[in-house]
């Protein structure tokens, strides 16, 4: 219980922070020089920045550990423990595999959709990370709370 409480106490200050930074409406949004070479990436280069945005980032291995005590703390069989580890990891992974099968699926009509769609994510990071940190830290808490008065 007391894993819980910090990890959502962390997610909670974190998403308090990337609220307050996150850019202003009349702010330019400058896309990250990564961002810019996307387009120039090679099938494995791509593959090397996708493994280290995702499992290597440390907003990622927060999440992460979170799902696992979440799943850890309800007694399940290490099986079922596994299979809901599984299926919440494909979960996460859908908005990276979101462009990958719009890509496989239009060709190049996708490049309009997944520019648009890079600027808007562009610009309203900050905000997304903000409300995804709050929920699960928000949930951590009172798990947690919840668990300590019982």
């Amino acid at each position: 219980m007391r894993c819980c409480f910090a990890l959502g106490l962390v997610l909670v200050g974190l998403a308090m922070r990337q609220w307050r930074n996150r850019p202003r409406l009349d702010d330019e949004t400058p896309i990250p020089g990564w961002m810019l070479r996307i387009d120039h990436f090679t099938v494995a280069g791509a593959g090397q920045v996708g493994f280290a945005l995702s499992a290597l980032n440390p907003k990622n291995i927060l999440l992460v550990a979170a799902a696992a005590l979440e799943i850890a703390e309800r007694g399940l069989p290490v099986g079922q423990q596994a299979v809901i580890l599984l299926a919440f990891v494909l979960l996460a992974s859908a908005g990276v595999l979101a462009p990958l099968v719009l890509t496989l699926a239009l060709g190049d009509r996708s490049r309009e959709v997944l520019d648009s769609l890079r600027s808007w994510l562009a610009r309203h990071n900050a905000a997304i990370m903000a409300v995804l940190f709050l929920v699960i830290g928000a949930k951590l808490v009172g798990d947690a709370i919840s668990g300590f008065a019982s």
